[in-house]
């Protein structure tokens, strides 16, 4: 690569000639002939400037902080995969990045952070932990929650729009006693917190009050992982009103569910039709098949990374929103009925 000495030689001036000329320094009493000799030597020697080189070679480094901790976010394959799809982004656009976990940020000291220039936060935070994630840097995008919309970035998916096309999927097939299963929506690094919106409860709720059954009985709310399927399933499965389908609001709740159902002596969709939500890799091998809702965790991973960044580089300030749509995947868990 050519240098300002090079140049210089070659152009028989001063190396701060050069240097002055190059900058554009109005002040440099020099010929016409001279400025344009230099400036056309330094295009002929592909000369870049010392700014132009370091922003080729910028690296930027990302934290990825999820609000689960280790062990949960092994028992939700959901955001698993989205931290993975971050993470397969990042290595493909030549991105640094640190995967760390809340539990473990809180406790840490803020300055041992100081080379992150963003941060992709994965779940739900509250507000002393947002407070903690402003301290190592202003450039936040949070996915799958949308907190202060007008400071930060945030990715969600359409969870009321999934919800419905589930519903009106059963009610298509002469269901109207449709049970629900979902979790309580807390913040995870604190599970005694107060409950928030849950979009597909309330989705719901509005649904089967427009067909007009409505029950309290048929809504059961535990914690998204297997465990609290089961368990949940297994409480629905006493009612003497029994609902002939569930949507259950996520897939590994929906998993637990499955054990639930075949070891009380029912059959998929025979007795019991199910429709899950998220559409994870392992529902497709279940028997049978999980009909599900879609979310595109690939494509929110790929989103977010170019959100952040646009966000890092200044080249934008005012905050997004991005709603990504989701899909019904019909498969082989639900049946007709008169």
């Amino acid at each position: 690569m050519a240098t300002i000495k090079d140049i210089a030689a070659k152009a028989k001036v001063s190396i701060s000639t050069v240097s002055r000329i190059l900058n554009f320094d109005s002040t440099l009493n020099v010929s016409e002939d001279t400025r344009i000799r230099v400036l056309k030597i330094a295009e002929e020697m592909n000369y870049v400037t010392l700014k132009e080189r370091k922003n080729k070679s910028q690296n930027y480094t990302i934290g990825i902080i999820t609000s689960y901790t280790e062990r949960k976010e092994l028992s939700d394959p959901y955001f698993l995969s989205i931290r993975m799809a971050i993470e397969k982004h990042c290595l493909k656009n030549n991105v640094e990045f640190k995967t760390l976990f809340l539990n473990k940020v809180i406790t840490n000291n803020v300055k041992e952070y100081k080379d992150i220039d963003g941060i992709m936060a994965i779940g739900i935070f509250q507000e002393e932990e947002i407070n903690v994630l402003k301290k190592i840097s202003q450039n936040i995008i949070f996915i799958d929650s949308s907190p202060e919309e007008w400071e930060f970035d945030s990715i969600v998916v359409d969870l009321k729009y999934g919800s419905i096309k589930a519903l009106e999927y059963l009610y298509g097939l002469g269901h109207r006693k449709i049970g629900y299963i979902g979790a309580k929506v807390v913040p995870h690094s604190n599970e005694n917190g107060e409950e928030l919106i849950n979009y597909r409860e309330l989705a719901y709720r509005n649904f089967m009050f427009k067909i007009n059954n409505l029950k309290e009985e048929w809504i059961f709310k535990g914690y998204f992982n297997p465990e609290d399927g089961y368990k949940l399933m297994k409480k629905a499965l006493k009612l003497k009103n029994r609902p002939t389908a569930f949507f259950i609001a996520s897939d590994p709740m929906a998993i637990g569910a499955y054990k639930a159902i075949y070891e009380e002596g029912f059959k998929i969709p025979e007795d019991i039709s199910i429709v899950g939500f998220d559409d994870i890799a392992t529902t497709q091998y279940l028997t049978p098949a999980l009909t599900t809702v879609k979310v595109y965790t690939e494509f929110m991973g790929e989103t977010a990374l170019n959100t952040i960044m646009e966000r890092i580089k200044g080249e934008r300030t005012l905050s997004k929103k991005i709603v990504l749509p989701v899909k019904l995947v019909e498969r082989d868990s639900c049946k007709k009925i008169k």
